[in-house]
């Protein structure tokens, strides 16, 4: 049995697994309700361990969505109310252990759960969702409008589409969004191409039947099964191994599967999308990705702009996340100051959405204050080498000066007259310069509730 262990204290989950181990089963732990769901939708385990009091949400929130995707759930808490005990059990509880439990209930339960059938998944928008995720890409540059035009395009078809863009850019995003507005009601399964273990590939993706090899006590349905009325996302498609590109050629190919063990074709039903951050094409000529398999994948392919190519976005995108990250902290409203912003917009953010995200966690996380100043995501910028190193090599004198530019104004905290003393030009040559290279700053922006990068 594969058992998910959804539990915010470290060391009795770390014991947990360490106990389900010593008596055969496979265990995992997660520290937190957006995480527990995200396993739980990447590993397909066969049981969940559910605490209630997890530090981003409550698990009787988290319990229907992971009832719905067909997973047996006990709830493990010390909440002494036993009002909870009703409202798990009627909400689809496998079962219900109140802390601190023998080890042998437990495991009696788990036993329990291996020897009845699973039921099977049923469509529930929540088994695609993570908690407080807000299904849109802030931003009014065009190249991100054009993105949505095209991903509202797609919608209309189940034609594969290839996904581009640098880490952090919010490629999963983009892959959501066209799932929500393709197959609403569908799964999303997503793949992490980089994690596969070879040995179990054809099972996890295919599934296996009752009696198919040692173990096999029951039928399994796999990844590209769960994802049947849905879509089925391969992130990091660059890093899947080259031997195991063949066995998802054909299914591509010929649109159906065999179980392990089975001899029945079962028709796909499932979209594939793909993301990657490499150059396939490169790794098409070094011999590293199949180049049927490239064709395959991307009939259609997206590219995702990085964040320094849409500038005067960082700070609609600034405020959002910092609204759902003060939510996610408990934090009262918060904002970001004047000089914050020209900060954040300053930088080059070679690790994207990602890192601005990162930054304004660590910052909001230690900051007393109710608004973020420049001096405080200062700190948190040179504690991860963000300020500002350019993400690129200058290839031109413009790019060089435009660069020098804006690590002066960072450092200078966007003070024109200290900056234009320091690079010895005049304010008025320095605005003008600003201006040409679309340094200048958005107008400060409204508040808006959350961000899913």
């Amino acid at each position: 049995m594969r058992v998910l262990i959804i539990e915010d204290d470290p060391a009795l989950c770390r014991s947990l697994e360490i106990q389900l181990r010593r008596v055969g089963h496979e265990a995992r732990c997660s520290g937190g309700a957006r995480g527990g769901l995200a396993a739980a939708r990447e590993w397909l385990p066969d049981a969940v361990l559910l605490d209630l009091n997890l530090p981003d949400g409550h698990g009787l929130e988290l319990l229907p969505s992971l009832v719905a995707g067909g997973l047996p759930v006990v709830i493990v808490t010390g909440d002494p109310a036993n009002r909870a005990a009703v409202e798990a059990m009627r909400g689809g509880a496998f079962d219900y252990l109140r802390k601190p439990f023998d080890l042998e209930d437990l495991f009696r339960v788990v036993d329990r759960i291996a020897g009845e059938p699973r039921p099977a998944p049923r469509p529930d928008p929540g088994w695609a969702e993570e908690p407080e995720e807000a299904w849109e890409m802030l931003g009014q540059d065009p190249k991100i409008l054009e993105l949505h035009k095209r991903l509202g395009l797609l919608a209309r078809s189940r034609v594969p589409v290839l996904i581009q863009g640098e880490s952090g850019t919010g490629k999963e995003l983009a892959a959501r969004i066209l799932h929500r507005a393709a197959t609403p009601d569908g799964p999303f399964v997503a793949v992490n191409c980089s994690a596969v273990v070879p040995s179990l590939v054809e099972s996890e993706f295919f599934g296996h039947e009752k009696g198919a090899f040692t173990g096999a006590d029951q039928r399994k349905l796999g990844k590209v099964e769960h994802a049947a009325g849905g879509t089925l996302f391969f992130d990091e498609i660059g890093e899947m191994p080259l031997h195991l590109q063949a066995k998802f050629l054909r299914v591509l190919q010929e649109l159906e599967f065999v179980r392990v063990g089975g001899l029945r074709s079962i028709p796909v039903q499932a979209r594939f999308l793909a993301a990657t951050n490499r150059d396939l094409t490169t790794a098409v000529r070094a011999g590293t990705f199949r180049e049927d398999l490239y064709h395959r994948l991307g009939v259609v392919a997206v590219t995702i702009p990085p964040l320094r190519e849409r500038r005067g976005d960082i700070p609609v995108l600034s405020q959002g996340l910092l609204g759902r990250i003060a939510s996610k902290l408990g934090r009262t409203a918060t904002r970001l100051s004047e000089d914050a912003l020209r900060l954040l917009s300053s930088q080059q953010w070679p690790g994207n959405v990602r890192e601005l995200e990162n930054v304004i966690t660590r910052a909001l996380a230690l900051s007393p204050s109710a608004t973020l100043s420049a001096d405080e995501l200062r700190f948190h910028l040179a504690t991860t080498g963000g300020e500002p190193p350019p993400s690129r090599t200058p290839t031109t004198l413009a790019d060089a000066e435009r660069d020098h530019i804006a690590r002066t104004l960072a450092a200078q905290g966007w003070n024109i007259s200290r900056t234009a003393r320091t690079l010895e030009i005049s304010p008025t040559t320095l605005r003008k310069k600003i201006q040409d290279y679309s340094l200048r700053l958005a107008p400060d922006p409204a508040p808006i509730s959350s961000y899913g990068p």
